[in-house]
């Protein structure tokens, strides 16, 4: 299974520069919208400081790092819900992704088209999110429809569906995004099949430059967020695109120079996994370290399965070594005769950075 982060924006806002940037790719980049017609699709290391210290201590043979699925999806334009734009197959592509990265133009740039003919955040937020309404709107009013049809005396299982997307439908007609009300996680999962597109966790990535319009461009969409309880990433599309592109010695260099603290990039991927409510698990020998991301609350057997399938068919037991201890006392064998080695049963739910050792037979 993998993990994917939708990212979206009107036409001509940064969503394909993001995109190389973020995979150091080639994904097609032009002034005019609908350039990226197919959706480009990137897999991203995410970055993690404990694989590199482990491995300074195992000195593996191999490193393989925890992932994310980043798809650029085409510019939405308003009417997209009704199809304006090729919007359905764009809309589709955003509904199979997990989490929503929206890219909102925030500088000026005669040289480079606005479908609108005006730089205004707040309006280009409002554009995309009411066409992820619409289609939501569409989406539940199909599913009560067929619900009400096809229901039959005392099952309380689609009563339940029902009444939940009830309450959905009546945050969606007040034009209100459905991750603005409230849902508990029994009623999430009762309609997650339905993949609606305004439950998504999502993050603004704001495509700013260095002037002083793009400042109050930039705050103009942190109130946005702010009423959404979501987050925003401030990111120079182009300047970290270059900086993606030079070697770590320039990289470095340039950097300090013009006192870039950090690549806003790996901020949009650690966010990524946070929206996803991701954790990561290791296994490590000398032949190789390997990062493993599930989904927070999974159990030793959801994590063998993410392995192999064999690793959950054939499970017995899971031996956990907590990555604090490991990195204090650098020594499997000094770990166990402290007591810090642990076994655990199929149950057990695996903690972000457990070092994990699986015993099965098949």
């Amino acid at each position: 299974m993998s993990f994917k982060c939708g990212i979206i924006g009107l036409p001509n806002v940064g969503k394909s520069t993001l995109f190389n940037t973020l995979t150091k790719g080639n994904s097609v980049v032009a002034n005019f919208p609908f350039c990226t017609i197919k959706p480009n699709i990137g897999i991203v290391s995410v970055p993690d400081t404990r694989i590199d210290e482990l491995s300074k201590i195992i000195n593996p043979k191999k490193i393989i790092r925890a992932c994310i699925e980043f798809v650029d999806i085409a510019g939405l334009v308003k009417g997209a819900s009704k199809g304006e734009g090729l919007g359905n197959q764009f809309l589709n592509t955003i509904r199979e992704s997990d989490t929503i990265a929206h890219v909102v133009r925030c500088f000026k740039d005669r040289n480079i088209t606005h479908i609108y003919n005006q730089i205004n955040p707040e309006k280009d937020v409002s554009i995309i999110n009411n066409e992820l309404i619409l289609s939501d709107f569409e989406t539940c009013n199909k599913a009560i429809f067929q619900l009400k049809k096809n229901i039959k005396i005392n099952n309380q299982d689609k009563e339940k569906i029902l009444i939940t997307l009830k309450k959905c439908m009546d945050c969606l007609n007040n034009f209100k995004m459905i991750k603005n009300i409230f849902l508990d996680d029994n009623e999430k999962k009762l309609i997650s099949h339905f993949r609606f597109l305004t439950l998504k966790p999502t993050m603004y990535i704001a495509n700013i430059d260095d002037s002083q319009e793009s400042l109050i461009f930039l705050n103009s969409l942190k109130e946005i967020a702010k009423k959404e309880n979501s987050k925003v990433i401030p990111i120079s599309a182009l300047l970290e695109l270059d900086l993606s592109k030079m070697d770590n010695l320039d990289q470095k260099e340039f950097m300090k120079e013009f006192n870039i603290k950090q690549l806003g990039l790996n901020n949009i991927i650690i966010q990524g996994y946070q929206l996803l409510n991701l954790i990561t698990f290791f296994t490590a020998g000398k032949k190789e370290i390997h990062a493993w991301s599930i989904p927070n609350g999974s159990t030793s057997l959801q994590a063998a399965d993410k392995i192999h399938s064999d690793f959950k068919k054939g499970f017995i037991r899971s031996q956990i070594i907590k990555f604090s201890d490991f990195l204090k006392y650098k020594n499997e064998v000094k770990i166990r005769e402290l007591g810090k080695f642990k076994t655990e049963g199929k149950d057990y739910l695996v903690q972000d950075g457990d070092i994990i050792h699986f015993l099965f037979n098949v």
